[in-house]
């Protein structure tokens, strides 16, 4: 035991004798320290923002979206033969009917119209849909209420507007109570006034998520209930291509249904796909899509974006480990005859090999030291940052999205003993060399070196 303690005594020692050579090896290997706990923790960070996207669609929720196929369906409605695709009120009653484990569903119809209050028009996208919308779509609302079950129940002309159109429509006014005018089937139709019961607060855009759940703009939004939609308008819609006017046929744009634990969500999707595939077999309409598969997507690629930024910064702990060795080597060379003189006074090979290794482990305990309360700052330095960068530069935040904009590091636990471990393991490692060397040097000219 002594003798261990003499040994550290004299490495530490040693160390001292040379702080500005002993400094620049512990920078090394507490620069790469703290660049695996910053990656891992901008990492986590980000990742964390990514999938409370993905848990807003609703982890227990099943999403079934209308998709234009690319050669519908065409159907004689009128004169006229008209494509008619996606999802069936009938769709929604089977499902509602035949299938337990869903507990609520909500049905949405999403049309393009022009928007009128006075002498204002506004091009906007209508809702039809129930109350449950706002919940499900994280819908707050600034004055008035949403949608109500009376309001559903009774088909009532009842009208939101999102936070745009309020101010579009009525700019510097209280919309509540007021009218606007929702253009009807044809073009230059009025169509019926809506009182307004509510406007939302702002809401931001979601992302497109693959190639079956399209992103959702809420800006130029107005929502009624959906009871009112289907009572007031027919189904078939005009749409104008390349300056030509055409129609088409969609009853509802998605359901949205709720279902009684996370536990039967893969299995209830299967069955809505199966169910929906009798009815359209193989006209391929309409998408089911599972926030809870994207979510467990979502970790799998958070581990593997935390595995990748700590590979890259582990590079630098390898650097830093390059660092000690050929600090050591040179630590070898200029002490060659202290080596000589401890050898012939009967120092054994081992008593080098374990000064030295005292000495590597001793930077890289310290490098990693550092380096963890270096890393441990990585939160407030990021939050600090981002701060005077938003102050200096708004301009140019503004244009980065908003999971860059409200970035904030969550340290990784795992991150902190494993950069420490991998630092003081890589020192060993890359002072092995440079120990041996030491040891297997001959003691009468090492004496004889000067």
């Amino acid at each position: 035991m002594l003798a261990w303690f003499r040994t550290w005594q004299l490495g530490v020692k040693s160390l001292l004798l040379h702080p500005m050579r002993s400094m620049l090896t512990v920078l090394g290997i507490f620069i790469g320290v703290a660049s695996v706990i910053w990656l891992m923790a901008i990492g986590e960070g980000i990742s964390i923002k990514a999938q409370e996207q993905i848990e807003s669609l609703g982890a227990n929720n099943i999403i079934v979206r209308t998709i234009k196929p690319a050669n519908p369906e065409m159907a004689t409605i009128g004169r006229h033969p008209v494509p008619t695709y996606g999802l069936k009120r009938e769709d929604y009653e089977r499902i509602e009917d035949t299938i337990p484990s869903i507990v609520e569903m909500m049905p949405v119809r999403e049309i393009r119209r022009t928007f009128a209050a006075g002498s204002k028009e506004i091009d906007g996208r209508l809702v039809g849909t129930t109350p449950l919308y706002a919940q499900l779509s994280q819908i707050d609302i600034d004055r008035g209420t949403f949608l109500s079950d009376i309001d559903l129940r009774e088909a009532l002309p009842h009208c939101v507007l999102s936070a745009a159109m309020a101010e579009k429509l009525f700019p510097g006014e209280d919309p509540m109570g007021k009218t606007v005018r929702i253009q009807g089937n044809r073009p230059g139709d009025t169509g019926f006034p809506y009182q307004v019961i509510g406007v939302a607060k702002s809401r931001g855009a979601t992302a497109a998520i693959g190639g079956s759940f399209a992103g959702q703009d809420f800006t130029n939004d107005i929502y009624i209930p959906i009871s009112t939609l289907w009572s007031r308008m027919r189904d078939i819609v005009s749409i104008r291509k390349n300056g030509i006017r055409e129609e088409e046929s969609v009853e509802l744009s998605q359901m949205t249904l709720r279902v009684d634990g996370r536990q039967h969500v893969k299995e209830t999707a299967e069955i809505v796909t199966a169910t929906l595939k009798k009815t359209h077999k193989d006209k391929e309409d309409f998408a089911v899509v599972v926030p809870l598969e994207l979510l467990e997507q979502a970790e799998t690629t958070r581990i593997m974006f935390n595995v990748f930024m700590g590979l890259i910064a582990a590079i630098s702990l390898v650097v830093g480990g390059i660092g000690i060795m050929n600090i050591m080597l040179a630590t070898v060379t200029e002490r060659t005859r202290e080596i000589g003189i401890r050898r012939a006074l009967g120092a054994k090979q081992s008593d080098i090999i374990r000064q030295f290794l005292v000495e590597t482990i001793v930077l890289s305990v310290v490098g990693g030291l550092v380096g963890i309360l270096v890393g441990l700052a990585c939160r407030p330095v990021t939050i600090g940052v981002m701060y005077l960068i938003k102050k200096q530069m708004p301009e140019m935040i503004a244009t980065l999205p908003p999971v860059v904009q409200d970035i904030h590091p969550i340290i990784v636990p795992l991150s902190i003993p494993l950069a420490f471990f991998i630092a003081v393991v890589i020192g060993v490692v890359f002072g092995l060399y440079p120990a041996y060397r030491a040891a297997a040097m001959d003691p009468s000219e090492a004496v004889r070196h000067e």
